[in-house]
This record gives C-alpha cells, structure tokens and sequence, in this order.
C-alpha cells in the first residue's frame, strides 16, 4: 500500500516537473520570437 502511494506521488511529481519544462521553454520560444521583430524593427 505504501509503495503503490509512493509511485503515483513520483508520477505526479514527474508530470508537474515536465509540465513545468514545456511551459518555460514555450515562454523562451515566444521571448525569442519577440525579439527577432524588435531586432528586426531595429535594423530598417
């Protein structure tokens, strides 16, 4: 009883960890994509 609590607490842990990766790294892909239009604004 104690290892099946043990291994959903792991799983949901792992899920939320790489919930967490997938959000962060859309946030660095719209960073990135914002300031390709600054750079761009920047050199007309």
């Amino acid at each position: 009883m104690h290892t099946k609590l043990l291994s959903v607490a792991a799983a949901l842990a792992l899920a939320f960890t790489l919930s967490a990766c997938n959000t962060v790294k859309g946030v660095g892909q719209d960073l990135q994509k914002a300031g390709e239009k600054i750079e761009g604004a920047a050199k007309k």
